[in-house]
């Protein structure tokens, strides 16, 4: 049968008829629309164009990043006092003024007077020009050389620094190499300073952070209890060393401590059934010395007890489920098995002899505020934490040392149990995309450096259409999971102070991709805010945030070769978290062994140049052993920590 043409019916004779070049092209076109039709593509020069507009958002965006982070560190380091949407005149403007120049409003800009000196550098950048043999004056002529119309790029900058700090850190990049080369300033000679700098000045540098906090806000202090006072029976393990514990923290005048009850141990042996008989014991205790007590209700697993010779697992009844399904646990690529908390694959999957994971965390929160309500009416438990991952931190636990995590690999993805994977064919398939139903295969292992994967390297895949759905969908189900859990926690702890930790994965930071971030679950590539997200769902729940900052302490070199930035992670957080309207507190995840930790303590909970006056609700003080075994402790210097930190000490960290 012949296939008439869609115009076959028409009269002929309506229409003159049509030339034989015409003819033939009409011929030609309706053979080829007989045939297979093909799409049809857009010309080459659209798809190059289509690409070109997607380079100049990426672009874009990063550019917007930077500017972001310059400004806040300008406002939070430099004290100038910048507006909201502050831009690059806004900013020039604030260096002119600050180096003594004139601005008007319509960007007319003059030497206030020939003969008046020129102001030096706000004072948090006057250490770094001092330490660095540059002259206050090489910043002003800077200044003047910029406004008589010479480009800054052509004169020859005497302040050298590291063009990948993030601005939030540059002001410390003279203290960190000063730190490495003195490790103790009160005992080093002014021949081991750097040579622009005379001794006092080096002990000046040394104590620069110990000023008058007379009359600042005062912050609680909280010292954490050692695990070991708790046997894995729940039974007390020595009432009159928890006595002499409390009574030497009460002597440093904490305002309270941090207690940890373990899931493992208290529902170890059956489902639903709770003992409380140590913690009640423990608390007991601590009502006789006053102090408050924050909770940590701990859903993970831990290492080994304060006795050495115990681990704190998750309960029997679990482990003995996870010897026939063991994908009740985080697995990663290769498919080892993380036991030290529950997948959140399986909130919504009753695989808990009838239980979801969400039933049996409620559970156990309902089964505390009914065997201590009492006590939370009387004012001894102040808040309560909510372990949501991890070491008890909202994140997935991509950096297992057990598995052979080291310092500073960017981890692993875990999201390869059977039920993460179901989830996430079900978002691709959504998506429209079946073929995305998989994990990256270009990301690396566990000690993988970021520039070494071809998921996390500058320009890799974690930027592709692919990329962004996949770290969109991983990053979505930390959010669901904490507004699942905190949810519950809200309806079993009807009033109370909930707190929520959040980790600090800081290494890598100063790369593209931030890859650390990005295997523990927060979305925050250079060109995305991925805690606001977060943020929000706290702020939904009225939660406090924990920061947990200031952890191992590595060199400098180890710290450049990870791209870390430690300052510049815990200000972006802070700042997102404020600007959601949170409350933020700081947890240290290492015992204070050193005067460098207390400045990083106090101006991180007490910011002097902050236009909005915030401050951290609380600190907790995390330490791995009893107080009265670390014997590196100064205790003095403690004591007036705790005083700076409550707003009354004046004295100054110095020997």
């Amino acid at each position: 049968m012949t296939t008439k043409h869609p115009h076959s019916d028409a009269d002929p004779a309506a229409s003159p008829p049509l030339p034989p070049s015409r003819r033939l092209r009409g011929l030609v076109s309706a053979s080829a629309s007989a045939s297979s039709p093909a799409p049809a593509q857009p010309p080459p020069a659209r798809r190059s164009g289509e690409r070109e507009r997607e380079r100049t958002k990426l672009r874009e965006r990063h550019r917007r990043a930077i500017t972001s982070r310059m400004l806040a560190g300008l406002r939070q380091h430099g004290n100038f006092p910048l507006p909201a949407r502050a831009d690059m005149n806004d900013v020039l403007a604030a260096l002119a003024r600050a180096a003594g120049w004139t601005v008007h409003p319509d960007g007319t800009t003059f030497r206030s007077s020939p003969s008046q000196p020129l102001l030096p550098p706000p004072a948090q950048f006057q250490g770094a020009f001092q330490a660095t043999c540059v002259e206050p004056m090489s910043f002003t002529n800077h200044l003047n050389s910029y406004a008589i119309g010479t480009p800054l790029d052509s004169q020859a900058s005497g302040l050298q620094t590291d063009d990948s700090l993030s601005p939030s850190s540059l002001d410390s990049v003279v203290v960190a190499e000063q730190s490495i080369k003195n490790e103790n300033y009160g005992n080093s000679s002014s021949a081991n300073s750097l040579s622009c700098m005379e001794s006092d000045q080096v002990m000046k540098t040394s104590a620069v952070w110990a000023g008058d906090y007379t009359k600042t806000p005062y912050i609680p202090v909280y010292a954490s209890l050692s695990m070991g006072i708790i046997n894995c029976y729940c039974q007390l393990v020595d009432p009159e060393a928890v006595r002499a514990e409390l009574r030497h923290l009460k002597s440093l005048n904490v305002d309270g401590v941090v207690v940890d009850c373990w899931w493992g141990i208290v529902e170890a042996w059956t489902p639903q059934k709770y003992e409380w008989s140590g913690y009640r014991d423990l608390f007991g205790i601590i009502k006789e010395f006053k102090l408050k007590v924050q909770v940590v209700l701990s859903f993970h697993g831990s290492g080994e007890c304060g006795s050495g010779d115990l681990l704190i697992a998750l309960p029997r009844w679990v482990m003995e489920i996870a010897q026939e399904n063991q994908d009740i646990f985080f697995t990663d690529r290769v498919g080892r098995r993380n036991t030290e908390c529950l997948s959140w694959g399986i909130d919504k999957e009753r695989v808990l002899r009838g239980r979801t994971g969400i039933e049996v965390y409620f559970d156990f929160m309902r089964s505390f505020h009914m065997e201590f309500r009492s006590l939370s009416e009387e004012g001894l438990i102040s808040a309560i934490e909510i372990g949501l991952g991890a070491s008890g931190e909202l994140r997935y636990p991509s950096c297992p040392e057990k598995l052979g995590w080291r310092y500073p690999g960017i981890g692993e993805f875990q999201c390869y149990d059977r039920y993460m994977q179901k989830n996430l064919r079900q978002a691709a398939l959504k998506r429209g995309h079946l073929f995305w139903a998989r994990g990256p295969d270009n990301a690396g292992y566990y000690n993988s450096r970021s520039h070494e994967t071809g998921f996390f390297c500058d320009g890799g895949d974690y930027d592709s259409y692919y990329g962004r759905f996949f770290l969109n969908w991983y990053s979505g189900i930390l959010v669901d999971h904490v507004d699942q859990v905190l949810s519950l926690a809200t309806l079993a702890f009807d009033g109370a102070v909930i707190v929520v930790k959040v980790p600090s994965m800081y290494w890598w930071y100063r790369t593209a991709s931030h890859a650390a971030e990005l295997t523990a679950g927060f979305y925050n590539p250079t060109n995305r805010d991925g805690y606001s997200p977060v943020f929000r769902v706290l702020k939904k729940h009225s939660v406090v945030l924990k920061l947990v900052c200031y952890g191992p302490e590595f060199t400098v070199q180890e710290n450049d070769e990870a791209f870390a930035d430690p300052e510049g992670l815990t200000w972006q957080v802070m700042n997102a978290a404020w600007e959601n309207g949170l409350s933020v507190s700081v947890e240290s995840a290492l015992p204070c062994l050193a005067n460098e930790m207390y400045p990083l303590i106090l101006d991180t909970a007490k910011p002097r140049n902050d236009p909005d006056r915030h401050h951290v609700s609380f600190f907790a003080y995390r330490q791995q052993t009893p107080f009265l075994l670390q014997r590196n402790v100064c205790f003095s210097e403690l004591e007036t920590f705790v005083k700076c930190m409550h707003g009354e000490a004046t004295e100054n960290f110095v020997d």
